[in-house]
């Protein structure tokens, strides 16, 4: 009965805090429509989800969640200082292949949003198979270095929490 009532009880929470942020303001009101709108939505949309992704690790997931906001804060440091203290003629922009062990679609996407999200860097392009991903550095000195990050921050702990 409570998995037919909350399909997605992740989701649903989630749909509670974001509609809190959004409106602004806690009140009973508030939480009550949060609350129908968890319910609702997870709901609907429960048969577009046949295969719904397993979390296996959650606090897997929460220390990669901290690593990728820590990692943010520093390249958006990073990235400050190659716009105002370096010359476009010292930048160095580069291509990336990044070569992919993660299997599962929803992994490969949380990998290519945290890519993007952090500054300096963009996932421009998957492959037709999936084996590998290209990312734009804005500036790099070793693109080894690079994907040898991306791999051992993101890569390493996606594979763990998408088992």
């Amino acid at each position: 009965m409570l998995k037919r009532l909350m399909p997605h009880p992740i989701l649903s929470v989630a749909l509670v805090l974001v509609w809190l942020m959004l409106v602004n303001h806690v009140s009973l009101g508030n939480l009550l429509l949060g609350a129908i709108l968890a319910l609702v939505v997870p709901a609907l949309t429960g048969p577009y989800w046949p295969n719904r992704p397993k979390v296996s690790h959650p606090f897997v997931a929460i220390e990669y969640v901290l690593v990728v906001l820590w990692d943010i804060v520093v390249a958006n440091i990073q990235v400050a200082i190659i716009i105002l203290f370096k010359r476009n003629a010292d930048i160095r922009s580069r291509w990336v292949t990044v070569p992919l062990e993660l299997t599962s679609p929803e992994a490969i996407t949380v990998l290519a949003g945290t890519i993007t999200m952090t500054p300096g860097t963009v996932s421009a392009m998957l492959s037709a198979d999936g084996s590998c991903i290209l990312v734009h550095c804005l500036h790099t000195d070793d693109p080894d270095g690079v994907r040898d990050d991306i791999k051992a921050r993101y890569e390493r702990r996606l594979k763990e929490i998408f088992q």
